[in-house]
């Protein structure tokens, strides 16, 4: 099969809907996609309508290892219990929003335009940096979505350089576990946090995202080795955002390992 199970929607922050990214999938001959949002899991836990494609939704929460603010996201999938998911993630949510409005008030006071009423917003109700980025973008106050602008103020000790504080990552597996879910450790390569990994397994990691454009070829190595060392399965998506992205990557560039479409689907 092959199988994207890592796509975003506008549920949280990516840019097309989920009707368009399935039509999207079945034009790209997919057999399955998951689409994944970032701290929420759609309420419908039911596999979504499509002739061609399979479809289920999943959850990647934005969590971290505090004592050395390690960042670590946690894919999860069959979850059966979304409600305690959503429970445990709507704080995410809510401080991701109360950010992003600081972060306009800071751009407003230093003589760009924003207009709330006219912002994107995650499941129409959540702001996140890209849907600023976006805006300004379309009003021609910024060139581009991840040029110098957004490196110089949202990284790099600029004027919007600061964040929320997330969720402990052993939690984030265990709530999942609890939600009847699967639990696997998205892009370890683009956080460099393998040394988690033997820790996250004692707290019920199932599994290790293998294919992924953040994971470069000694990534994958260790990536492989340690899912052989405990018995992980491993899973691989595009992590699609469509014009949200930093990458150029379309659905279906990166697919899942065998090993974590038998057992997802």
């Amino acid at each position: 099969m092959k199988v994207d199970m890592h796509i975003h929607s506008t549920i949280s922050d990516g840019s097309e809907d989920i009707e368009t990214i399935i039509k999207t999938a079945e034009t790209n001959n997919l057999d399955a996609i998951v689409i994944v949002e970032h701290d929420f899991l759609c309420p419908y836990n039911e596999k979504l309508p499509s002739d061609k494609v399979q479809v289920q939704v999943g959850i990647e929460i934005s969590a971290a290892y505090q004592k050395t603010k390690t960042k670590a996201h946690i894919l999860g999938y069959c979850i059966k219990k979304s409600e305690l998911i959503n429970t445990v993630t709507q704080r995410i949510l809510y401080e991701r929003n109360e950010n992003s409005m600081k972060q306009i008030k800071i751009l407003n006071n230093n003589g760009y335009q924003i207009d709330m009423d006219e912002l994107s917003k995650a499941n129409g109700l959540y702001i996140y940096k890209q849907h600023i980025m976006e805006y300004l973008v379309k009003n021609k106050q910024v060139s581009e979505m991840f040029g110098d602008f957004y490196q110089t103020t949202f990284k790099k000790n600029g004027i919007c350089d600061f964040d929320i504080k997330y969720i402990n990552v052993f939690e984030a597996i265990r709530s999942i576990k609890e939600a009847g879910g699967l639990a696997v450790l998205a892009h370890p390569g683009q956080q460099q946090n393998f040394w988690l990994i033997p820790k996250m397994v004692e707290f019920g990691l199932d599994g290790i995202e293998l294919n992924h454009h953040a994971n470069n070829e000694k990534d994958r190595f260790v990536i492989e080795k340690l899912a052989k060392r405990y018995n992980l399965f491993l899973t691989g998506g595009s992590d699609y955002h469509g014009q949200f992205s930093k990458e150029v990557v379309e659905i279906g560039d990166y697919l899942s390992h065998r090993s974590g479409v038998e057992m997802i689907f």
